[in-house]
């Protein structure tokens, strides 16, 4: 409880002022916020997706909760088993899908499927079906043209308006428009984000960004996982456990040098969309190369200390269109703003040929610095966080300042009221005090004396009694009624008069949405480039080429990117793979060659120019991708009810059903997990398909021990096949990997050499090699005789024990019944 007090007390001279206290806000002026000791966790994301699909169209719309912007995808067009909706689910894992009640077979059928998916019941999306009049195209258009949208000033008109926001959603994409419509829809009746707020608060939505799946190259989930591109971890942290994850050793975690969390956000957004546009790879390559020359060195380190500042935009706004702004939001909004104004600044002094820079320096415009300076004149960072509320510094409201003014020499002023109080009150009273309350006023507080017992004793001729606490009385005398009346309320008058201050500011602020939203796209984006750019230079990667005309890829001496940071040296390779000669590469070699890198690093660095970044390679050509495939490590079944080979066989299916001439596969063992006969066969049959389509066969590295697989000569031969092994060289009873690709066949697994590495017994590892030979040279196996001597003794023990048990006079005992049954059996075993 906030007061101010002032209290005179009796002396035996008469009365005297005693010590007089105030409890007010400070105004004291400071240069700048300082910056708060711990940023707040954002709450979970959730995207609520809206889809509908007519006509061999799909229109798309979707929120997220963790900026409060609303994206949208203009009409197009799919096919009738719907994979360009199921690529927008597999990317985006909405929490929920809104649709039409009134669907097609198709759209019925998916969304069927997708309900039943058991084995994804924590992700597994609500579908929600509403009447097909909330989708009708006239009141979507009225529900976007009617929203309340803070990107958009007042002072628009209708026309405006309706000009404004053409000018960002494509009115023509009809099916859009009605998924936008249902989605409003949604919202508004769900309240997502508002649920606890008053009914009149909207869902705050503070932008509309298009986003399109065209030029995308297709990888699946299994792929990100088995090229470790991505890998969570248990966060090792007992604190950590509610969060869940961390991001082990991957890719991802080995290039994510990000400053801000917003440039974090969008490198995994690229990660999971790679490109095939060359123009978007080659501004990104050009930006990293800039920043490797030596003498950038110092502007890179120079911006990424700027980008640190760079926060939660989108947060502080939401909570700004929803009133709920901190004192901690004013500071991390202007630290960002002005962070932002030192980014624009180095931007103009960069070469404007790069598009970046040229963005940056145009577009932070200088309501940035309306912003910055509107914050740093109002806002007294010191004193709201002394008071933990909004407060604003002198000079800024003359009848604040007055007030303020009034507050502050209350003590003094209350001290010479307490004193004349005194002189009015009964002799035996030592002291009193005048105290200010916010929302009650001005009291008179007297301490209790030992005759006041019942509450009868309380009363005071010529006050009003108010309440007890803390042994004080507390009453209202004619003096402090006239203070009421002349003062008034003053702590909550100037708070009151502070929060309008505050909203008025806000509304600057969101006035100006548009610009901080796109500040943050653009500061992200420079963060994310000096992040690749950092881990370029660290780990020596070089700029990859871009060849349309190429089918394929050629990488020379490429390394495997995690691989060559955990193992003292790394052997590099090349691969070359497209045109009409080698497409399908059949790598045979010893376990523990280096097969399973080798097909690794290859998808990596793919993947890595196609997120348009440095790669670990001398040089990389990379041709016109479309997708990635692979079949190297079983995903865990258990949650999945299918068998391992079932999930070896639905991978290689996919590669098989979808794969193109422009499309890179990765199988490594695939047959593996089957009769060998079975297996080699499928796996024989898989490549013959591919061999098949002629030209059409898509890039495709195989790793296998089925040597059978060439020396029974189940392929065709042709320019298209292309055999390689890993070198090895035998050193007596040792085997020594080269780890080194070239031409030829594999003449023997050397499973052996591997089981000795992995600890067996020598006696078990000569018997597997005599049991191997004999099936090479199709003789009969027979069994060690040692082995069969020792069973023997073993068999003739156990006979000699039950004769020994035998009990001859025991009328019940039948001997030929144990001759029959336990005699002749074990004789058999013996002889």
């Amino acid at each position: 409880m906030a007061s101010v007090a002032a209290t005179p007390a009796r002396t035996p001279n008469g009365p005297g002022p005693g010590e007089a206290s105030a409890s007010f806000p400070s105004v004291a002026s400071v240069p700048g916020p300082r910056e708060p000791e711990e940023e707040e966790e954002e709450e979970p994301a959730e995207i609520h997706l809206c889809v509908l699909w007519n006509s061999g169209y799909l229109g798309i719309a979707y929120y997220d909760t963790s900026d409060s912007t609303i994206h949208f995808m203009p009409d197009a067009p799919d096919h009738e088993s719907l994979k360009l909706l199921q690529r927008v689910l597999d990317e985006i894992d909405p929490r929920s899908v809104v649709t039409s009640a009134k669907q097609d077979e198709n759209m019925t059928r998916f969304l069927g499927k997708l309900a039943s998916q058991e084995h994804r019941e924590p992700k597994r999306p609500e579908i929600i079906f509403l009447p097909n009049v909330d989708f009708g195209l006239e009141i979507s258009k009225q529900r976007l043209l009617s929203g309340n949208y803070s990107f958009i000033p007042d002072s628009m008109t209708t026309t405006e308006k309706i000009l404004f926001l053409s000018s960002i959603i494509p009115f023509d994409s009809l099916l859009m428009v009605r998924a936008l419509g249902g989605l409003l829809k949604f919202l508004g009746r769900r309240r997502i984000g508002v649920e606890l707020e008053d009914y009149n608060v909207s869902v705050p939505i503070l932008g509309f960004k298009k986003f399109v799946l065209t030029h995308l190259v297709s990888i699946d989930q299994d792929t990100y996982s088995v090229l470790q591109i991505f890998k969570s971890e248990s966060h090792p942290s007992v604190y950590k456990v509610a969060s869940g994850l961390k991001e082990g050793l991957s890719l991802f975690g080995i290039l994510n040098r990000c400053r801000c969390k917003w440039g974090e956000k969008l490198l995994r957004l690229w990660f999971t969309r790679p490109t095939q546009d060359l123009g978007e790879l080659n501004s990104r390559l050009d930006v990293i190369q800039f920043f490797l020359l030596p003498q950038h060195l110092d502007m890179a380190q120079m911006l990424h200390r700027l980008l640190g500042h760079i926060k939660n935009v989108p947060l502080i706004l939401k909570r700004m269109k929803l009133s709920h702004t901190k004192v901690s939001d004013w500071q991390v909004l202007y630290k960002t703003v002005y962070s932002a104004l030192g980014l624009r600044d180095a931007c103009r002094s960069l070469p404007q040929s790069i598009q970046l820079f040229r963005d940056i320096a145009q577009e932070f415009s200088d309501d940035l610095h309306h912003i910055a300076s509107l914050i740093g004149k109002v806002v007294d960072f010191e004193g709201s966080l002394a008071e933990n509320r909004f407060t604003v510094l002198p000079n800024i409201d003359p009848e604040i300042d007055e007030k303020k003014r009034r507050l502050m020499g209350l003590p003094s002023f209350l001290t010479e009221v307490a004193r004349k109080e005194l002189e009015n009150l009964d002799s035996r009273i030592p002291s009193c005090s005048v105290i200010y309350i916010p929302l009650i006023g001005f009291l008179l507080s007297i301490p209790r004396l030992p005759s006041m017992v019942e509450t009868s004793d309380f009363e005071i001729e010529g006050l009003d009694f108010m309440f007890l606490s803390e042994e004080k009385l507390h009453y209202r005398s004619a003096r402090t009624k006239e203070l009421d009346a002349l003062l008034g309320d003053l702590h909550c008058d100037i708070r009151d008069q502070e929060t309008l201050l505050m909203h008025q500011l806000q509304c600057q602020v969101l006035a100006r949405a548009a610009i901080l939203t796109r500040v943050l796209d653009l500061a992200s984006r420079l963060d994310v480039l000096l992040a690749l750019a950092s881990a370029a230079r660290d780990y020596g990667y070089s700029r990859p080429r871009y060849s349309p005309q190429l089918l394929g890829v050629r990488i020379q001496n490429g390394r495997h990117p995690l691989m060559e940071l955990c193992a003292r040296t790394f052997v590099p390779n090349s691969a070359e793979c497209g045109g009409d000669t080698g497409k399908v590469k059949v790598i045979t070699g010893p376990n523990s060659s280096g097969k399973s890198i080798y097909l690794k690093q290859v998808g990596l660095i793919t993947f890595m120019a196609l997120v348009g970044s440095f790669v670990p390679a001398e040089e990389a050509e990379i041709g016109a991708v479309d997708a990635i495939f692979t079949r190297i490590h079983s995903c865990e079944s258990i949650s999945l009810g299918l068998s391992t080979f079932m999930i070896d066989l639905n991978q290689v299916a996919k590669a098989v059903n979808n794969a193109t001439e422009r499309s890179l596969v990765l199988v490594d063992e695939f047959g593996k997990g089957t009769n060998t006969v079975d297996g080699l066969a499928l796996l024989a049959a898989v490549i013959r398909h591919w061999l098949a389509l002629g030209p059409a066969c898509p890039n495709v590295f195989v790793a296998t021990n089925f040597l059978s697989l060439v020396q029974l000569q189940l392929l065709p031969q042709g320019p298209l096949v292309q055999y390689l092994t890993m070198e090895t060289c035998e050193d007596g009873n040792d085997l020594v990997f080269f780890y080194q690709v070239c031409e030829g066949v594999a003449c023997a697994s050397h499973a052996s050499h591997t089981a000795s590495q992995a600890g067996l017994p020598e006696k078990l590892i000569a018997r597997g090699k005599q049991v191997s030979d004999l099936i090479r040279s199709g003789k009969p196996i027979k069994p060690v005789k040692e082995l069969l001597k020792e069973k023997q003794m073993e068999n003739c023990q156990t006979l000699v024990d039950k004769f020994l048990k035998l009990d001859l006079e025991d009328p019940s005992l039948d001997l030929d019944i144990f001759m029959s049954q336990e005699v002749l059996p074990a004789a058999t075993t013996i002889l």
